[in-house]
């Protein structure tokens, strides 16, 4: 008989570099909720999620269309709108009672000021407890949106309102960004 070498297979989600199973293995270790941030061009979602030996559990979600419907006309995918995302998700975990998390930002490099550490600066914002180093975290001023508003000033001397048209057509004046984060943020805290 010819003797062949036993090849084994490793899972198909590490094959294709969707799940890193030491990192997975770790965070389950802690037994803690985890805060899930996943993230694309247009939006970005938050979940909280307790392992469970069945499969993982939701426990409360908050994607960024939910802050489009309580009134934010600018885009979905940046970072003062993570912000805001990252609120409302917080404001639902403590009416859940949940207090504390740690972050789950999967494969996704970790680049101090991004998006993902804005919607985690939100759910700090909202009351809950992470462990985090303040140095990734994004300062106020790009949270509440001013390098949107310098940049479309400078572009606006230059009569080059191209990346701001969807805004001009609408009517809405991306100087007025600060404003609509404070309100948003209000309507968070009264309506949930």
């Amino acid at each position: 008989m010819a003797k062949r070498k036993i090849k084994s297979l490793s899972y198909k989600r590490k094959r294709q570099g969707r799940t890193n199973y030491k990192k997975r293995l770790n965070i389950l270790k802690s037994k803690k909720k985890r805060l899930v941030v996943r993230k694309s061009l247009n939006n970005i979602l938050l979940q909280i999620i307790i392992y469970n030996n069945v499969g993982d559990k939701v426990l409360v979600t908050a994607h960024s269309s939910e802050v489009k419907k309580l009134g934010w006309k600018f885009h979905t995918g940046n970072i003062p709108c993570a912000y805001l995302t990252g609120y409302l998700l917080g404001i639902k975990a403590i009416k859940k009672g949940i207090k504390e998390v740690i972050t789950d930002i999967g494969l996704y490099t970790s680049t101090k000021g991004s998006r993902i550490y804005a919607s985690i600066k939100g759910v700090i914002d909202a009351g809950l407890n992470i462990p985090h180093s303040n140095e990734i975290l994004p300062d106020e001023k790009r949270i509440n949106g001013e390098h949107i508003k310098n940049y479309f000033e400078k572009i606006q001397n230059k009569n080059n309102k191209n990346e701001f048209g969807q805004y001009l057509k609408s009517k809405i004046d991306p100087k007025e960004i600060n404003k609509k984060i404070e309100e948003i943020k209000k309507k968070i805290k009264e309506s949930r």
